[in-house]
């Protein structure tokens, strides 16, 4: 399979290739050598993943567990079922062993790094690519704006699956086709990786483009002829069969999210509007080519409202994948070209979503595409592809197969959309596309559009003038390899660049203030709205006002950013309910944190503020005018459905102390009521509160039939001891916690347990063991292979 090239190759290539990657990568993160945490205020990380990540290396330092409840968000949440990121992916050591924003730093730069070496690797190993080719393909997929802008928006967890895929696509090369027996054991593991990653939608895009690869190499090994028919069948079983075991490694993640699928706001799908959003607009299509033409980042204009990303391929990569259109190469470097185009172009559609009826398909036949959004993201596969075209490519230069004709074109082609940009027509064109609120950004961002059409135009120049040394060296000579690489990487770093920004240390960004240090120290526990009144670009970066800063200082917010909540707490998200006094009650919130200095509501008092918190907002901290308890006894009980619980409850005199409204899953037997009983005269106090473990003590002794409710979500797994005896919590006043108490009842335990969880930890550790045991078994038996076949020559 492999193709010849006419230069020969350096000395420890795969060295060589290691440091330019590194040196690549490293000249966007360099900002870490200064204590830099890699995040920016549109990064999901800054608004909530630093606080998930920083709560579960806390809670397992200090208690040598994971923590299985979230009490801070949306009225609290199982930790596992819920996902909060990379909760078992190998990342999570480094943040117990680092500060958790270095962790989180090196855990993307790192993945970046592997996106290059993977792709390296493939390319070596898949068609026996020579050093240039591979080291380009890396290059081309590492540093793809798709692939390296994901950490701008924080999306780690699409990281990981990116830098993964090269390495499935390897693995699976080293045991369908040269029948390596260690390489089946690291199929499931880098298939278990993947799925602890945790990013179900981008794991089922690396499955589909995995298995046609596969797909791909057993008829290319079937066509050659040189392979038991048999032999083959075995080994496509057998790579399905280690796929499978290395999806059950990611049982300690996904059985307590399949538990969870009812409760989640996506139980039963999405509606293909809410599937399609964030589609890939076919006008953005020149942003391959032009990246400033919908605008870069705060600067975007196009219909999805915001972009945090990049696709811009690179005008040198685009050249090198079409000179590889028509090779004169071997076969199988030319059938390697189809594969990947096609394979890209269908991900190209794939990506372009609900602007083409493509995904209708997608979408009704495809499953697990009912529950995801933004069909976009599959997009790194397309990156992929032309990773892979544009290393054929280079060794289409290499072999002097560079056409004078295909230059000028391209050369022509650039011109033509410079002279476009700087007569102002692209602009115009740009403005008839853009919505009245966006075409401001338009004419804001013209004369970047200039700018970058001619640095497209000038790396063209130079990609050609690059391949035309090559094409016109015959001995291919270092410095020609040279030139065209470092063409390649300034055309990628120059916008590259953009997408890498940074803040100061995590300990500096969410350091604590007077607010914190107050609401951090109250005797028993109460929620916070933290809402922006002013809306203001400083209001939209400040961690604490709607995201989830307060969460990494151990105060519970009343609503927060999370996105997989427990679907029913949505009834309190509704701004005008959510200042109902009975929501208000409900939920256990007794301040408002703001950056107004006076709030229209009757009765509030302003505690703390106007201060300048460590986002550089002035804020304060009001009180609401009636004290909002945590836990409650309320001594009437009736069954009630959730639609005729959310209208009661939507009253703003509802007594909540007088009455429980249980949902009739529970059969609870429930005593019949001519009036609602008056309200007693008992408080709950709060002994103990922590992640998943509640201690109650009531001032008296509780009433017979009566219900303590808690100001906490219910979810199977929570369990009730009271006195001492097991109780069977169950769910009251559609979203909270309900204890049914018996005449005399004082003490009250609640703790938070994951079967799922459990069940899913051993099953992930004995497949993982089983998936290493296979990997050195096979290690083992090649080895002695080689060692008995050496033997024999030798005799």
């Amino acid at each position: 399979m492999s193709y010849s090239a006419v230069n020969k190759e350096p000395k420890h290539t795969n060295w060589w290739a290691l440091f330019i990657y590194l040196a690549c990568v490293m000249s966007l993160a360099w900002p870490i050598l200064y204590g830099d945490f890699l995040v920016n205020p549109d990064s999901d990380q800054f608004k909530a993943g630093y606080a998930f990540r920083n709560f579960a290396a806390t809670y397992f330092i200090e208690n040598g567990k994971l923590p299985l409840w979230n009490p801070y968000l949306q009225g609290g949440m199982p930790f596992i079922a819920a996902m909060h990121g990379d909760i078992f992916y190998p990342t999570f050591l480094l943040r117990l062993l680092l500060p958790v924003d270095l962790a989180m730093s090196l855990g993307m730069v790192m993945h970046l790094l592997l996106c290059g070496i993977a792709t390296y690797a493939f390319l070596r190993i898949s068609i026996k690519a020579s050093f240039t080719p591979a080291l380009v393909g890396g290059l081309a997929y590492m540093m793809s704006g798709f692939v390296s802008s994901l950490v701008s928006a924080g999306h780690d967890g699409k990281l990981f699956v990116n830098a993964l895929f090269p390495m499935l696509l390897a693995v699976l090369t080293c045991a369908l086709r040269d029948g390596k027996k260690w390489a089946w054991g690291l199929i499931s593991i880098t298939t278990g990786l993947a799925v602890l990653s945790p990013h179900p939608q981008l794991f089922q895009y690396m499955l589909i483009s995995s298995a046609a690869w596969s797909l791909y190499l057993v008829y290319s090994i079937y066509k050659e002829k040189t392979t038991p028919v048999s032999l083959i069948i075995k080994r496509l079983c057998l790579a399905l069969a280690f796929v499978s075991l290395g999806i059950c490694i990611g049982a300690i993640q996904y059985l307590p999210v399949f538990e969870y699928t009812s409760w989640s706001p996506r139980a039963g799908g999405i509606n293909y509007e809410q599937a399609t959003e964030f589609s890939f607009p076919i006008e953005e299509l020149i942003n391959l080519y032009l990246p400033q033409f919908s605008g870069i980042l705060d600067n975007y204009w196009g219909r999805n409202q915001i972009h945090f990303h990049s696709e811009y391929i690179g005008v040198s990569i685009l050249i090198l994948a079409a000179l590889g259109f028509r090779s004169t190469l071997k076969e199988a470097s030319r059938n390697f070209y189809k594969f990947w185009f096609w394979v890209g172009l269908i991900a190209l559609f794939w990506a372009l979503g609900r602007y083409t009826p493509f995904y209708q398909f997608v979408y009704q036949f495809i499953p697990g595409n009912k529950f995801f959004r933004s069909p976009s993201s599959i997009f790194f596969v397309t990156s992929f592809a032309i990773a892979m075209l544009a290393s054929i490519g280079v060794e289409q230069a290499i072999n002097h197969a560079v056409n004078k004709k295909f230059l000028i074109g391209w050369l022509i082609i650039a011109s033509i959309i410079t002279l476009f940009a700087l007569s102002g027509m692209l602009s115009q064109f740009a403005q008839r596309l853009s919505d009245s609120q966006s075409i401001s950004k338009v004419e804001v961002g013209a004369n970047e559009l200039q700018i970058g059409a001619i640095r497209s135009l000038v790396f063209t120049l130079l990609t050609i003038v690059s391949l035309f040394s090559v094409g016109s060296n015959k001995k291919f000579t270092s410095a020609s390899s040279i030139f065209l690489v470092l063409v390649c990487i300034l055309d990628l770093w120059s916008i590259d660049r953009f997408y890498w920004r940074s803040t100061p240390p995590a300990k500096q960004v969410f350091s604590s203030d007077p607010i914190i240090d107050y609401l951090k120290h109250l005797k028993e526990p109460s929620r916070v709205i933290a809402e922006a009144t002013v809306n203001n670009k400083l209001s939209d970066r400040d961690p604490y006002l709607h995201w989830d800063g307060l969460m990494i200082h151990h105060i519970r917010l009343t609503l927060g950013y999370h996105g997989n909540e427990i679907s029913r707490y949505r009834f309190f998200q509704d701004a005008n309910r959510l200042v109902n006094p009975t929501s208000l009650a409900l939920t256990n919130t007794n301040y408002i944190l703001t950056n107004a200095e006076s709030i229209s509501f009757p009765g509030i008092k302003k505690i703390i503020g106007p201060i300048t918190n460590s986002a550089g907002t002035d804020v304060s901290l009001y009180k609401l005018p009636i004290h909002h308890p945590f836990a409650w006894i309320a001594p009437g009980v009736l069954e009630f459905p959730d639609n005729n619980t959310t209208e009661a409850l939507g009253r703003s005199d509802f007594p909540l102390d007088r009455l429980a409204l249980i949902s009739p899953d529970f059969n609870l037997k429930t005593k019949a009521m001519k009036t609602v009983p008056e309200a007693l005269q008992i408080k709950v106090h709060t002994k103990l509160y922590t992640p998943g473990r509640i201690l109650l003590e009531l001032s008296k002794p509780a009433p017979a039939d009566s219900m303590l409710i808690v100001s906490e979500n219910y979810y199977p797994g929570w369990v009730a001891a009271v006195d001492d005896k097991k109780v069977t919590p169950v769910r009251a006043n559609l979203v909270l916690i309900g204890v049914p108490l018996q005449e005399g009842a004082k003490n009250i335990e609640l703790t938070f347990t994951s079967p799922s969880y459990e069940k899913g930890k051993w099953i992930s550790i004995f497949t993982f063991l089983s998936a290493v045991m296979s990997c050195l078994i096979g290690f083992v038996r090649e080895n002695y292979s080689v060692k008995m076949l050496y033997k024999k020559h030798r005799l």
